[in-house]
């Protein structure tokens, strides 16, 4: 991968490369489902994030008109809510507001401190702003700018989401890193010609074999580690 010096802005993708995404939710429906509750806490998660990503991709094919994640988390908590029989409103309005609450990966946020010391280090995230600013309080994590979707009202892989990071960073899209622990993800950055390194977490979406990134890491204090070093 190029080094720091061809390197002027680092682009993180937020929920599951920065946050644990899915151990945050298991944590936070694991508070809220009545512990008597007979549907599996895991089944329930996956129930949750299958809806967002099926109606995330509703919307980028154009059957569904845009709407932010605030909307789809209250749909998903309400659809987690009936399966496990949660009835209390209070109990399910707290629950649509679990993507605020996530835990960061161990090496997140002393990664992110080290690097922001040498690069603007950028968020580009399909999360609302709302839901940016409260996870980054919550979760220590440091950024110089957060970009949300929310902003061209589109969800990556859409190009104009990754425009928004390649503007803001105000120089050519070949000296903007981008990071992210879905192939996915980086598939739809590299498409924008941004450089790409996936960092490896558990639940991401791996490379394939056809996948040509500039690096792949083990963790993300390897890639501060290179990017870093003299």
């Amino acid at each position: 991968m190029a080094g720091s010096r061809d390197i002027e802005v680092v682009v993180f993708d937020v929920l599951g490369t920065l946050v644990d995404e899915s151990g945050g939710l298991r944590a936070e429906i694991r508070d809220a489902v009545p512990a008597s509750g007979t549907v599996p806490v895991d089944g329930l998660v996956a129930l949750w994030q299958r809806h967002l990503q099926v109606e995330q991709q509703r919307i980028a094919r154009g059957d569904r008109p845009y709407v932010g994640t605030e909307v789809l988390d209250r749909e998903a908590a309400q659809r987690v809510a009936d399966r496990a029989g949660l009835a209390d409103p209070a109990a399910v309005a707290r629950l649509a507001t679990a993507g605020q609450r996530l835990p960061p990966w161990s090496d997140s946020v002393a990664g992110l401190e080290r690097l922001a010391r040498r690069f603007p280090v950028v968020a580009l995230s399909n999360a609302g702003r709302t839901a940016l600013l409260r996870l980054s309080a919550h979760a220590g994590l440091r950024w110089h700018l957060a970009l949300s979707g929310e902003t061209v009202r589109a969800y990556k892989p859409a190009p104009e989401v990754y425009r928004l990071a390649i503007d803001a960073a105000g120089c050519p899209p070949e000296r903007v890193l981008m990071v992210a622990a879905h192939a996915w993800d980086l598939r739809g950055a590299q498409a924008a010609g941004m450089r790409t390194a996936y960092v490896q977490r558990p639940g991401g979406d791996p490379p394939v074999d056809s996948d040509a990134f500039d690096r792949r890491f083990g963790g993300l204090g390897e890639l501060v580690t290179e990017l870093t070093a003299e």
